[in-house]
């Protein structure tokens, strides 16, 4: 059975599949940034546990943002995906595979995206519940990895590269297969205003609109 969470995700893929990686952003800077993404039409946005306060800027992004799917980045641990639940955040995203991670992010009901970045670990990942694939980094996984991996991986399988997308190489990875991005310092560094962010995410937008 499909929850209402899936259907939230499966709706953010089909209308603008972007995850907008904040790294480096504060509790200070989440109200402004998160709503100027929200405006952008983005609507799937980590917060990486390498960040200051992490689990405060989820759950003030959450509470602000209730129909965006709001988690963290860098999850690493179990204990991990416990505090980003504690926190009310419902995306669980990891630059890795871990099977226990996985496995307990969807057992709380949550979005998961490991890290992968070969075909072991995406089937692995995939048999394990993973929603989607990271496909990390995407600097050393040109188009024509992703080609390849499409033409083994299930249909149905979203592939989001991640790791140096800019709105120069989408169209060449699109073109390969990918069924969207994760978008970091492209998008984002820490000190940008919410107007800065919100221009480069129109831009971005508006880049992959063009791709369809």
């Amino acid at each position: 059975m499909t929850t209402p969470l899936q259907t939230l995700f499966a709706q953010a893929c089909h209308d603008l599949p972007l995850v907008a990686v904040l790294r480096g952003i504060s509790p200070t800077e989440i109200a402004s940034v998160g709503q100027a993404l929200y405006d952008a039409h983005w609507r799937i946005l980590e917060v990486p546990l390498n960040s200051p306060d992490p689990y405060t800027s989820i759950h003030h992004m959450q509470k602000n943002l209730p129909d965006a799917l709001i988690g963290a980045g860098t999850v690493l641990t179990t204990q991990h995906v416990k505090d980003v639940h504690q926190a009310g955040g419902r995306l669980i995203v990891s630059p890795h595979f871990n099977a226990d991670v996985v496995r307990l992010a969807k057992s709380m009901g949550m979005i998961c995206i490991p890290g992968v970045a070969t075909p072991s670990e995406a089937f692995a990942a995939l048999d394990a519940g993973a929603d989607a694939l990271k496909l990390f980094p995407a600097e050393m996984m040109p188009p024509a990895v992703i080609k390849a991996l499409r033409a083994v991986l299930p249909k149905e399988s979203i592939l989001f590269p991640v790791g140096g997308i800019s709105l120069n190489n989408m169209k060449d990875y699109k073109a390969a297969g990918a069924s969207g991005f994760g978008i970091g310092t492209s998008l984002y560094k820490p000190g940008m205003s919410g107007n800065e962010v919100g221009r480069q995410a129109q831009a971005f937008a508006q880049t992959w609109g063009s791709l369809r």
